[in-house]
């Protein structure tokens, strides 16, 4: 998963991405605009992962990863360098559009007055306005070359005249159920407006909890109106970039005493989940213990496919037990790993045969049978 974080200048974009990577760039409280993108891979935390590790032993625990890339904040009304900034997004699989909600003299906020509301409507309007200035051009040259004999592209032709109707009436294309083909014939594009986006509101350290909920519930009533491919959270990116560096009980302890749940990363990555709609699979044994990233919905032959495409192709049956089936096995076994762990979970009726069309579910242990 690729998540691009963004948003408009002196939001909290670096220190969020310092709070989710554990990284120390350094953040400055002036306007930039000359810095180069950032990108970093992390591992995406999992305790089933942790405790399946501490019960096998393997060779190698692999966890699945997110990479995060940081770069300049946008501008209002400057198309030409909004257009350099979102280019970055065009690989990604979602945007984190970082909203400010804290005061602050020393950093300047680019429109002179924190708004959080106004900042998340006038990024949208500005999405929309670099993707119909794309559509825009677009035509003008396809019409061009065909004034000069060149044939244009029909398919294409009719994918941006469906793009033009929707953002002229100033709705991002995310809004719209495009077909398979439309999206493969519309990649080279790069659309800003139909990426999913998460929107992160960085608040004051001090914000109550409360009021964190009040703002998160007028964006879901106000402004997502439910919509698909928007999500919403509150944190303090400050304070979580401070709880990063640190050690994991010293984490533990400060969390604690916040009372802060989990970490920014943890939050930004379940929502990143919900928002792709995203789920993961694991596969154990003494030589790794692993963790797999599908899509919801995604059968065993896919499943199976995302570990390599001889075992799809090849696949029989899928040995199936939830996560929390097996631990619970293990623990009416006093927390000991038999040998013979497959035979106790037959026996108990919590290993099942399922066959290749088998939706796999969040937690699933997998272990897929296929001809050599």
């Amino acid at each position: 998963m690729e998540l691009s974080i963004i948003g408009f200048a002196n939001s909290g974009k670096t220190t969020l991405f310092n709070a989710i990577t554990g990284s120390t760039i350094e953040v400055s409280p002036n306007i930039t605009t000359d810095t180069k993108p950032v990108s970093k891979l992390v591992n995406v935390p999992d305790s089933r992962v942790d405790y399946l590790s501490t019960l096998f032993k393997p060779l190698k625990t692999t966890y699945t990863t997110i990479r995060c890339t940081d770069f300049i904040g946008i501008t209002k009304g400057d198309t030409k360098k909004n257009r350099m900034v979102l280019n970055l997004i065009k690989d990604s699989d979602a945007i984190v559009n970082v909203v400010r909600a804290f005061e602050s003299e020393g950093v300047i906020h680019p429109l002179e007055s924190v708004d959080y509301f106004r900042d998340i409507l006038l990024f949208e309007s500005e999405m929309i306005l670099m993707d119909l200035e794309l559509v825009e051009n677009r035509i003008v040259r396809i019409e061009e070359g065909e004034k000069k004999g060149k044939k244009g592209n029909p398919e294409e032709r009719a994918i941006l005249d469906k793009c033009y109707k929707i953002l002229s009436q100033e709705r991002p294309l995310r809004e719209i159920e495009f077909s398979e083909e439309e999206l493969m014939n519309m990649r080279h594009l790069q659309f800003a407006s139909i990426k999913p986006q998460l929107i992160v509101i960085n608040v004051d350290e001090s914000t109550p909890e409360p009021e964190r909920r009040e703002m998160e519930e007028r964006v879901e009533r106000e402004f997502i109106k439910g919509r698909k491919n928007l999500e919403v959270i509150t944190l303090s990116a400050k304070v979580e970039s401070e709880i990063s560096l640190l050690s994991p009980e010293e984490r533990r302890l400060f969390l604690r005493e916040m009372g802060i749940e989990r970490p920014a990363f943890e939050k930004v990555i379940e929502s990143s989940y919900k928002l792709l709609g995203l789920i993961s699979f694991l596969t154990v044994g003494e030589d790794e213990v692993r963790a797999w990233t599908i899509k919801r919905g995604s059968n065993a032959q896919q499943a199976a496919g995302q570990i390599h495409s001889e075992i799809a192709k090849g696949l029989i049956r899928a040995e199936v037990v939830s996560y929390d089936d097996f631990k619970k096995t293990i623990e009416e076994l006093g927390g000991r790993l038999p040998s013979n762990y497959m035979e106790v979970l037959k026996s108990k009726n919590r290993l099942r045969l399922e066959p290749k069309e088998y939706i796999v579910k969040n937690g699933d242990i997998i272990n897929f049978r296929h001809a050599k």
